[in-house]
Order: structure tokens, then sequence, then C-alpha cells
């Protein structure tokens, strides 16, 4: 099964509808959505999507309910600060990252095969141990990450849950 992987889209529609088209050329199945979202529109775009979408919610991200009556609309389940599921056999984790410290807990406790993060607006795969720690970077074109420095890339990731194998994909 394929899944995939956003964060940080910030309003930016143009690039999440590429991320959209994307996720459907690839068939993926679910998108895991690491939270900066900014305003419920951008949960509402999902409704072209043929899988489902899986989310939580990141610190730009103050209409709450508004995200949460979006994700209900579309199908998609919105897990608060931190979601815990399993796919296809892999027990993995979503939080946006706000909490450096509560980030590497999750990742060092070993509880996870696949932790998935964003906030930084920098790519990273890290093993760690038995779990792998991905980040897809920002979706958003134009947005500094945490060290003020504009990406040039914006970027989801594809991940394959029966070979384990992942793939960045530019927007």
């Amino acid at each position: 099964m394929n899944i995939g992987i956003i964060s940080d889209t910030h309003d930016d529609l143009s690039n999440l509808k590429n991320a959209v088209r994307t996720f459907n050329e690839r068939k993926v199945s679910y998108v895991i959505h690491a939270g900066d979202y900014v305003f419920p529109g951008v949960v509402k775009e999902f409704k072209n999507f043929n899988g489902k979408l899986v989310g939580v919610l990141g610190n730009n991200d103050g209409e709450k309910f508004g995200l949460l009556k979006s994700f209900q609309e579309i199908g998609g389940e919105l897990h608060g600060e931190f979601g815990d599921l399993e796919l296809d056999g892999l027990r993995i984790a979503i939080y946006h990252g706000t909490n450096n410290e509560l980030t590497n807990t999750i990742i060092t406790s070993q509880i996870y095969d696949l932790v998935i993060c964003g906030h930084t607006h920098q790519k990273r795969d890290d093993k760690i141990g038995n779990t792998l720690v991905l980040n897809p970077g920002c979706a958003h074109k134009n947005f500094p990450n945490i060290d003020g420095i504009i990406e040039t890339e914006p970027s989801v990731i594809i991940y394959n849950t029966s070979n384990k194998s992942y793939q960045f994909v530019r927007l």
C-alpha cells in the first residue's frame, strides 16, 4: 500500500492541488498530514483525493473546530495534536513536531515503526534504532524553514508499506 505524507501546506492551494494529483497518480490509499493546514479550506481540497486523509494539528492551526468539521465532511480523521495508528501492520506516530523534546521522546521510545513529523520545513529521513523518522519538508512554496531559509523544493513523500521504501516528490 502507498501512503502519502505531507505537512505545512500553509494555505498554498496551488501546491496542495499538485500534491493531491500526485497522490492520486501514485495510487496512494492514505494521506497523512502532519499539520499546519492554517485554514479549513485546505482540508476541503482533499475531497478530490481518492483515498482517506488522516492528520494532526500543527502550531499554526487556530481554527480547530473548522478543521475538524472539514475533516468530517470529507470522511477524514483528525487526531488532535498526536496520532497513533496502524496501517498495513506498521505502527505509525504522527506529531507536528512543535516540541523537540517530545518529538525525540516519541522517536526514542522505539514503540513506532514510523514517526511522521513536520514543523521544521526541512526534509528528514533518519533511521533511529528500529524507527524510521520522516519529514516531507514544507508543501508551501517560498516559505522559510525554522532557520529563516526558504526551501526551494516544496515536497511530499510517497511511502510503500510493502517494501518500506519511500521517495521524496517535488511539487
